[in-house]
């Protein structure tokens, strides 16, 4: 008789509150939120969307998830996406952010 082995997944989900300080309308929201969001599934394979605060032209909040089965590998890609949103050349300002990482 085979024993089939578990596997734990863990999904990783990043809250991300930011500010748009430069921005005067949703159209100019969406643009900058685009950018970014094209190139967090580009760089880092990772599920992004926007969460909320969608009627607020100056603020938004995205989240961000990643699947794998190394607990420290999901914690390490959320933690360069909040980098690279923070080090990049966007026009946005990060308020706060949470990680939080589940055993599935």
């Amino acid at each position: 008789m085979l024993l089939a082995a578990i596997a734990v997944v863990n999904v990783g989900v990043c809250k991300i509150s930011l500010r748009l300080p430069e921005n005067l309308s949703l159209k100019g929201k969406r643009r900058v939120l685009k950018s970014i969001t094209t190139q967090l599934r580009n760089k880092f394979n990772v599920c992004v969307a926007e969460v909320d605060d969608h009627q607020l032209w100056q603020l938004a909040t995205l989240g961000v998830c990643c699947l794998s089965n190394d607990k420290r590998y999901t914690n390490e890609v959320l933690s360069k996406v909040v980098n690279f949103i923070t080090n990049g050349r966007f026009d946005v300002e990060m308020l706060d952010y949470e990680i939080e990482i589940m055993p599935f």
